[in-house]
């Protein structure tokens, strides 16, 4: 009688003898799930913890108390709140996120006309990221492993420990000072050009260009100190296959991981960056909105960040999957 071994290397197979991918895609999907309806009512209940009355707020002090109670209606202010949360929910399902208050604009309307300049300026900044800091990370790690140069190593964890430590906004504000003020030589307002990306993105990219250095190096060494990199060392295999082959697919996993958390920083950093430097996307409409206590127009905005976190963090998992499935398959 032939008896079935399940072995904890093998990805394919389980303890219960089921396809493990099925489990893991059906826990993430649940997961993501939960968190989308975790989404959906924090942004319904976040308007209704605002002291005062929105639509009071809305019209202003000086609104006659007929126009105000009309505002109320239109915004079913009056209704139970079960009730308002049922036509929240009913609207979400017909893609009808309501209209602005200021403008009078569907929200979906304005979310699409800024959408592009956001996502643009978040991959933008991402890719800058991901180009600069995974091969000097790496490299950095590689020069410093053995603890030879203790100058260097000093010099790098404090330049990068400043990038990492500085604020978005606050290096904006540098930035506009020395470009705009004292060599005025790139725009620091507005979309236009090549060139009016360049403030932004630096902005928005210094802080997680240092803080991917440190872990990318960090990761490195402690994979050129593993038995198998000394085993493939004591080999006299070349350098650089060992590095190829055995160093870099182990740094793989966690850059990833972290390629995901900083992606996702990156998208919530330009609500600052963007107003700073008057970009005409979701954070600086944000910003207004919340300014002009445009209810509608903060519920759509803050459903469309979080619900953009929560997809690059499940495209990250599953990236993850893909490149690690031992991994990820025993831990998810």
């Amino acid at each position: 009688m032939a008896i079935a071994t399940t072995s904890a290397a093998d990805p394919g197979t389980t303890r219960r003898g089921g396809n493990p991918w099925v489990g893991f895609a059906a826990r993430r999907l649940a997961r993501f799930a939960l968190s989308i309806a975790l989404l959906v009512t924090a942004t319904f209940w976040m308007i209704h913890l605002v002291p005062g009355d929105p639509a009071r707020a809305a019209l202003g002090a000086t609104a006659s108390a007929e126009l105000v109670e009309h505002k109320r209606a239109e915004l079913h202010l009056d209704e139970p709140l079960h009730e308002q949360f049922a036509i929240y929910l009913g609207g979400l399902v017909r893609g009808d996120l309501g209209s602005s208050q200021v403008t009078g604009l569907p929200v979906g309307t304005v979310i699409g006309d800024r959408l592009p300049a956001t996502v643009t300026l978040a991959a933008v900044a991402f890719l800058l990221v991901v180009v600069v800091a995974v091969p000097g990370g790496m490299a950095a790690g590689q020069a410093t492993w053995r603890r030879w140069r203790p100058a260097s190593e000093l010099a790098f964890s404090g330049t990068t420990s400043a990038l990492s430590a500085v604020p978005d906004f606050l290096l904006g504000v540098a930035l506009v000072y020395v470009f705009a003020i004292a060599v005025p030589v790139l725009p620091v307002a507005g979309r236009g050009g090549p060139d009016s990306y360049v403030l932004p993105v630096i902005a928005l990219a210094a802080g997680p260009i240092g803080l991917m250095l440190r872990i990318v190096r960090a990761e490195t060494v402690r994979v050129l100190q593993q038995d198998f990199v000394r085993t493939a060392r004591g080999k006299r295999l070349p350098g650089r296959r060992v590095f190829l082959r055995h160093v870099l697919p182990s740094v793989v996993t966690p850059t990833l991981t972290l390629s995901g958390l900083i992606l996702s920083g990156l998208l919530a950093g330009t609500v600052l960056v963007e107003t700073l430097f008057a970009w005409p996307g979701l954070g600086s409409s944000l910003t207004r909105s919340v300014l002009d206590r445009d209810y509608p127009l903060v519920q759509g905005l803050a459903l469309v960040f979080g619900t953009g976190v929560l997809l690059i963090n499940l495209t990250v998992d599953l990236v993850i999957s893909i490149v690690d499935p031992r991994t990820t398959l025993r831990d998810g």
